[in-house]
């Protein structure tokens, strides 16, 4: 795997993000990426391959993001894929504008057989506010509901988009997988070039390890960052230095220094993950940015709750406060 660790130009730099209603194959696709391009062997692979928790497991759903670096070579030229693996859930809207934020690009995975459903335009509106290069995918084609044409005609009805060259897949049996590796390359535009200017990295997510700490998954906007860099977070103004910085390719390898475009993580001895909040900006504790990354606020927590009385002639009207 260390051919995935290898600098390619910026240029050949493809950040790409799956939106999708649950059920609509988008983790099917993802695990189809990864043992396509090499990244995962086929010995290894496994369902929901970047599904890491027993209940996303056991349900079938995608409850926290994952990210992934993919080598792909296309006419002998070698491109570094970063897919960010969102949750489909509308609860995550948040999380799920911060992934799209650190993108250029997005598969709209529609299932052939379903249709546009609710969280298909929920997230696929976020997309083209963050003004996102979405490629229309039309997953499931094998089965035999399928009706391609009309969810095609939907798609172009609902939400505008040009689905005269949408792609036809199947992720379970594996059709329509190298065009979609061929379209990521060829539609979606590469990061700007601001490896000069200070750095700036966005925080689309984090997560606590009893080992080291609080690990943080960022995506390098501006400038370069390097192991043993003094950092500094611009919305809680704390400071850490990068103990250890690398790629997930899907799982962790380090790295001396990340440039402009490019997807990682780090670890720093953060205590808290409260301190490591979803749509920070990262920059160097010497050499500040002007600004942060704009898009940032606090994540709103939720708790939804179902009360029923033990005898059915209690029940009443009721309201919570």
């Amino acid at each position: 795997g260390q051919d995935r660790l290898q600098k390619v130009p910026i240029t050949n730099i493809r950040n790409f993000c799956i939106i999708a209603h649950i059920d609509h194959g988008k983790s099917t696709l993802a695990d189809k990426l990864l043992e396509m391009t090499g990244t995962v062997q086929k010995r290894d692979m496994k369902q929901q391959f970047l599904d890491n928790m027993d209940l996303e497991r056991e349900r079938g759903i995608t409850i926290k993001l994952q990210a992934a670096r993919m080598r792909y070579i296309m006419n002998n030229e070698p491109y570094c894929l970063n897919l960010i693996d969102t949750p489909g859930h509308v609860d995550f809207s948040y999380e799920v504008s911060r992934s799209l934020a650190a993108c250029e690009g997005a598969l709209l995975v529609v299932d052939a057989s379903q249709g546009v459903e609710a969280q298909t335009l929920a997230n696929v509106y976020l997309a083209l506010e963050s003004n996102l290069e979405i490629i229309p995918v039309l997953n499931k084609i094998d089965l035999p509901g399928a009706e391609p044409d009309r969810i095609a005609q939907e798609i172009e009805e609902i939400i505008g988009l040009d689905c005269s060259n949408a792609i036809r897949c199947s992720a379970k049996e594996g059709i329509g997988i190298i065009e979609i590796l061929d379209a990521i390359v060829t539609k979606v535009p590469p990061p700007k070039d601001t490896l000069k200017n200070p750095l700036r990295a966005l925080i689309f997510d984090s997560y606590y390890d009893a080992y080291r700490g609080v690990i943080v998954y960022f995506r390098v906007i501006d400038g370069s960052i390097r192991k043993g860099d003094k950092i500094c977070f611009m919305a809680n103004k704390k400071e850490y230095v990068a103990d250890e910085i690398g790629v997930l390719s899907p799982n962790q390898m380090e790295a001396d220094e990340l440039h402009a475009g490019e997807v990682g993580y780090l670890s720093a001895s953060i205590r808290s993950v409260a301190d490591a909040r979803v749509g920070d900006t990262i920059t160097h504790f010497a050499k500040r940015a002007e600004s942060a990354l704009p898009g940032y606020s606090e994540a709103t927590p939720m708790v939804f709750c179902g009360l029923f009385p033990l005898e059915a002639d209690q029940y009443c009207t009721f309201s919570l406060k």
